[in-house]
């Protein structure tokens, strides 16, 4: 029995154009892309490029990517927690290089959080102490969403295997409320 696949077309049209910048569901045409931005990215933990397919495929709805032309300039993976059903949590996001510095990023998290639809009225992220590009990028999302962040303890260190990981600290950014 051969498996059957999600079909690798875009499911919708882009939600946002900035110049050329476009922002839509992921696809699992998407991975390779998506799996490489990674690897040039530094700063992010490297997953299997078959863990991006089945999130481009498994959680369309809560995977975005943006585009510059042909090129991929970012993405988010997140999926909803099946005990939160109000929350998606964003398990990566990573923006490319050359790309840095232009909103790329909470673009994503604002295409991700208003395509959840208006039952999910929280976000969710765990951020190690060091990251302070992310903790900037989720304050500045619950800035423009006027929504209070709570910190608290995530994940300890000691879950980790490698000896080198640091604690991951749990964001809950909700409940959303109007945009400035």
């Amino acid at each position: 029995m051969n498996p059957t696949f999600l079909d690798t077309a875009d499911p919708l049209p882009p939600r946002h154009r900035d110049g050329e910048l476009a922002t839509r569901h992921a696809v699992p045409a998407d991975a390779a892309a998506v799996w490489r931005l990674v690897q040039g990215a530094g700063g992010l933990e490297s997953n299997s490029a078959y863990a991006y397919v089945l999130l481009s495929d498994h959680f369309r709805d809560t995977c975005w990517v943006t585009l510059d032309g042909d090129a991929l300039a970012g993405f988010v993976a997140a999926y909803r927690p099946p005990r939160q059903p109000n929350t998606v949590f964003v398990w990566q996001i990573g923006v490319g290089v050359e790309w840095r510095g232009r909103g790329v990023a909470g673009e994503l998290l604002h295409s991700l959080a208003d395509g959840c639809g208006p039952q999910v009225r929280y976000l969710e992220a765990t951020v190690t102490p060091d990251n302070a590009a992310s903790e900037r990028l989720f304050r500045g999302f619950a800035r423009r969403r006027r929504a209070a962040v709570n910190v608290s303890e995530g994940y300890v260190a000691s879950l980790f295997p490698d000896g080198r990981s640091q604690p991951e600290r749990l964001f809950r950014i909700g409940p959303f409320g109007g945009e400035t």
